[in-house]
């Protein structure tokens, strides 16, 4: 009886229409007495922070590079516990990794941004961190997380030092010219020797040995200094809160039940709910529902200022209406569109089809919703006779389908098939007639099926990067070697101390973009890194692999390849071939051809029946009679008897080969 009264007092005490009204007790990181900020419910029983007492003069926008597992996101919690913005306990672990595929693979996939509070020498300032992925297939994410910040923190191993992506992150940086900390982590462990790390930062980035930081993220060692230099060498951003509304767009996310909730930088004016703004890229208007910033998790304001980074939330219904590097602006006070960002260029290509055909338009919005938070994919309708409808997607690496393939699987519950990756290739053509039909001399080939014929092309060209791979230099012989295999020509060679070098070198993007990465690893025993850029296009010697059976080309199967690799690629793809189709009552023949030259074979034997079994003993020409006549039989079998290949066949042989 007890209980049910204490359960009715509860239900009273919420239900009470003077809870609103409740003392609040404020964070020890917010200044009290009089001029404490202001914090009223919103009508989303959150509180509401007035973001006023927060000037252009004390904001620091600024973002966490490095290369991948060198303590981004550990520094991150550190940041975040020192703030007071979440709780210090043991469970503080890559707080700011949210996905589950960030969770089960250790790494950062997406640019996560949280609001500090922080004060120093007396003043109160708001600090805007992003924490960035380290893997190169994520770069696009780095460029556009560095478009919001004035200033970089570059962390770098104390133990491993300067690694291919640490290199590829300052530089893009310093392009921004932004101001970068140098900040050297790890120094708890045993091996760590962060002199020798001090001197590759002065050699390679030339920067002076006094000013890099050393800390441990992990321990919480000098991180408060890491804090105290963000104030002091990063400066505020460069915006007037009198200036008309300008707000870019730099991220945005899909929820079910709000619709979209973009991230914005406001780089002039202010912007509360109950506004009406423009978007410059749709021209469609919206009423603002809810402002806020991410501390990490949102945080309702009564307005954003200039300077400052947060959410919007105004109710965006389609996916299409937030498009990463838009404007906002308030309704009829336009202003000039800010540059947003340059497109993400896809390196690698695959075909994605739902595994039953039923289907197709749940899959249709679920690759809607996830590129809008992923926007350097690119989507192309594609159909297959084999595998029905589906599209053509372009990743900026391996990493990134593998990534995006994953997180289909665990946010939308969706089963794909994903088909092999290929590379964009590219033909300059000489028949007048096809430049009519293509309207122009230069088409892109990202389907095997497009690719034309050499009588009508005077140049292939294929794609190319710019590598570059930092390793110990016991390990230089073997990776020259590997790099060689595979057409690579070297550009550069330099020490960077006594014991790592920096290779760089040119490949064919088709070259590195399966497994280059995984045999460099195993080559040098794991301390290897790589990193690459875009280097345009090269003439090559291309190829059209199409596979036969019994004769008739199979479509899906056809590849592009280099003339020097067809021999082995279509040996193998006849051998997986043979292991993948199921055996049939007459014989199969497997073959990979160029044109009308057949360059491997493979066969697959047929089923057939015992003749002689009922043979016991006798005349000879009894036996050869009977399987004589069996031969026939299967050989008119052959040729009216058409190959099936099954669905679950195609996938077999068109899925990333990993046994290779």
């Amino acid at each position: 009886m007890a209980l049910a009264g204490r359960t009715a007092m509860r239900w009273a005490r919420l239900r009470s229409p003077w809870r609103a009204a409740a003392p609040l007790r404020l964070p020890p990181w917010l200044p009290a007495g009089p001029v404490a900020c202001e914090r009223l419910y919103s009508s989303s029983g959150k509180e509401k922070l007035d973001m006023s007492m927060y000037p252009v003069e004390s904001i620091r926008n600024f973002s966490i590079i490095a290369h991948v597992d060198h303590g981004k996101s550990t520094l991150a919690d550190r940041l975040l516990e020192i703030t007071g913005t979440i709780a210090k306990t043991d469970r503080n672990k890559q707080v700011l990794d949210k996905l589950q595929v960030e969770r089960e693979r250790g790494i950062t996939v997406k640019a996560q941004s949280a609001s500090l509070f922080y004060s120093h020498e007396g003043v109160n300032y708001l600090l805007n961190l992003i924490d960035t992925p380290g893997h190169v297939d994520f770069s696009y994410e780095v460029s556009r997380s560095l478009s919001a910040c004035q200033g970089v923190i570059l962390v770098v191993d104390a133990n491993e030092g300067i690694q291919a992506q640490t290199v590829a992150n300052f530089y893009l940086a310093f392009e921004a010219q932004l101001a970068i900390i140098p900040v050297i982590n790890k120094i708890d462990l045993k091996n760590a020797d962060p002199e020798r790390v001090e001197k590759q930062i002065e050699k390679l980035f030339d920067i002076p040995i006094d000013e890099c930081v050393r800390i441990s993220a992990k321990q919480g060692t000098n991180v408060e200094k890491v804090l105290q230099k963000v104030i002091e060498k990063i400066p505020p951003p460069h915006c007037n809160t009198a200036d008309p509304l300008k707000a870019l767009v730099f991220d945005s996310t899909f929820d079910h039940y709000r619709g979209v909730i973009a991230n914005i930088a406001l780089f002039g004016g202010e912007i509360q709910k109950g506004h009406k703004i423009v978007s410059a890229h749709t021209k469609k208007r919206y009423e603002v529902n809810e402002v806020g910033i991410l501390t990490p998790n949102e945080q309702p304001t009564h307005k954003l200022y200039a300077g400052q980074v947060g959410y919007l939330i105004a109710g965006m219904k389609e996916v299409t209406e937030a498009q990463i590097g838009d404007t906002l602006f308030l309704y009829k006070q336009p202003v000039e569109p800010l540059p947003g960002f340059k497109s993400a260029k896809p390196m690698v290509f695959a075909g994605m089809y739902p595994v039953d055909q039923t289907e197709y338009n749940n899959l249709k919005s679920a690759l809607e919703r996830l590129t809008l938070n992923d926007s350097s994919v690119t989507v192309h309708r594609d159909s297959s006779l084999a595998l029905g409808a589906g599209w053509r997607l372009g990743f900026l690496g391996l990493l990134h389908m593998e990534v995006f393939n994953q997180r289909l699987e665990q946010e939308y519950n969706m089963s794909v098939i994903l088909t092999a990756p290929t590379v964009p290739y590219k033909a300059i053509l000489s028949s007048a007639k096809l430049i009519k039909e293509y309207g122009k001399a230069e088409i892109t080939i990202i389907n095997p099926v497009q690719f034309p014929d050499k009588l009508s092309v005077s140049e292939y060209l294929e794609p190319t990067v710019l590598g570059t791979i930092v390793t110990p230099h016991e390990y230089i012989g073997k990776i020259i070697a590997l790099c060689q295999d595979r057409r690579a020509v070297q550009k550069d060679m330099l020490y960077i101390d006594e014991h790592r070098v920096m290779l760089k070198y040119l490949f064919p993007l088709n070259e590195i973009v399966v497994d280059f990465y995984d045999a460099l690893k195993s080559l040098s025993s794991g301390y290897a890194s790589f990193d690459y850029e875009d280097a345009g296009y090269q003439a090559a010697d291309l190829i059209k692999m199409d596979i036969l059976l019994n004769g008739s080309p199979v479509e899906e199967l056809a590849t592009i390849i280099h003339n020097d690799k067809a021999y082995a690629t279509g040996k193998f793809l006849c051998e997986r071939l043979k292991d993948a189709i199921p055996r049939q009552l007459f014989e199969i023949a497997i073959q990979a051809a160029i044109g009308k030259k057949i360059i491997a074979r493979e066969t697959l034997k047929a089923y057939r029946k015992n003749v002689v079994a009922k043979c016991y003993g006798g005349d000879i020409t009894r036996r050869m009679k009977l399987l004589k006549r069996q031969a026939e039989g299967k050989k008119l079998m052959r040729k009216i008897g058409n190959v099936e290949v099954p669905r679950d066949a195609f996938i077999r042989v068109l899925k990333r080969q990993t046994d290779k």
